[in-house]
């Protein structure tokens, strides 16, 4: 299949490029709070509903809102879904400079099912008949950080970007087929941190632990972030040697879709406070995709920082005493003249 020619962008375009993420883009159709899986031959309404752009895009929603100039690069169609994606993410002023068409090529659908802690998805389409070496110009942007789905072939650009001094944050989907090839682990040595989820973890290292595959998956990167859902989040430093086991934010979870590559993006993004510790990052990222999840949608849901300040005093039970109070203080200093607490 042949695709449209890929020049670079403009110049100007580069220094939006705070936030780049790279990969598999999707049109979202969730569904939220349900009472439990759907039934042959019944319907089930829910009130907590959302559609918009899913995949990649749950990192770029995210640095966007977060106050992070942020780009984009991902396979697009001709077809309805992705114009209505196309003027989604343009809304949220994330540069679309290397979004690449693919003629006869249609976006993904995904409808994504919440009930319980989790959610089944249904996807229907074909996956992008291109990878990410060919969304990108030989003179990539000058991102200070970079997200990207690690795909089952090596991708020669994350090595590129990190030369140049973009710290890849990088997360891998399910393997359907169970197999957890470990050599895919060998494209981690050109990435800063990885951020499974503990079921992938602990398949790809061969442990039985979060907090285990976190270290194991510590030899190979500078961070390594192990996600657990209701059970919490484990984080090696590797360098340091420091190790941060920390709880979710307490809400009702409306809506688990996206909520691994939301709290990927946030701890991307806060670290760039050199002032935070690695707790504090963590919390961070723990805070934003709780508030995310208590609201209907996937990432689209994912909150603005203008937000965080009043849901958590209209949560005051979401947290310990206190946990919060780092990020109070940020906001507090940041004053009403500065639209982001990163830089």
């Amino acid at each position: 299949m042949q695709t449209a020619p890929r020049t670079a962008p403009p110049a100007e375009s580069d220094a939006l490029a705070g936030m780049l993420v790279v990969g598999q883009l999707f049109a979202d159709v969730v569904f939220g709070d349900l009472p439990g899986a759907p039934v042959l031959g019944h319907e089930v309404w829910t009130s907590s509903f959302g559609a918009g752009p899913g995949g990649i895009a749950n990192f770029a929603l995210v640095g966007a809102r977060l106050g992070v100039p942020t780009s984009i690069a991902a396979a697009v169609g001709g077809d309805t879904f992705s114009t209505m994606t196309r003027a989604s993410l343009a809304a949220e002023g994330i540069d679309l400079s290397y979004l690449v068409t693919v003629p006869g090529w249609a976006l993904p659908v995904t409808a994504s099912l919440g009930y319980g802690d989790d959610r089944a998805l249904v996807t229907g389409g074909t996956p992008a008949p291109i990878g990410s070496d060919a969304l990108l110009p030989d003179v990539l942007p000058a991102a200070a950080v970079a997200l990207v789905h690690l795909e089952e072939a090596r991708s020669t650009w994350i090595a590129r970007a990190t030369a140049q001094g973009t710290r890849v944050f990088a997360d891998v989907g399910w393997d359907p087929s169970e197999r957890w090839d470990p050599s895919l682990l060998e494209q981690l040595d050109d990435c800063h941190a990885f951020m499974p989820n503990h079921l992938e973890a602990m398949a790809y290292t061969g442990t039985d632990s979060a907090i285990d595959a976190a270290r194991r998956l510590g030899d190979r990167v500078p961070l390594s972030v192990v996600t657990s859902g209701s059970a919490g989040v484990v984080a090696v430093d590797s360098a340091s040697g420091d190790e941060v086991v920390r709880p979710p934010v307490r809400v009702h979870a409306v809506d688990a879709t996206g909520a691994g590559d939301v709290f990927g993006a946030a701890l991307a993004v806060a670290g760039s406070r050199s002032d935070w510790s690695l707790l504090q990052r963590v919390d961070f990222a723990c805070l934003v995709a709780g508030v995310t999840v208590s609201r209907p949608g996937g990432a689209s849901g994912a909150p603005r920082l203008d937000e965080l300040a009043g849901w958590l005093g209209a949560h005051p039970t979401a947290a310990e005493p206190g946990r919060y109070d780092f990020v109070l203080e940020a906001l507090h200093d940041q004053g009403e003249s500065s639209t982001t607490l990163f830089r």
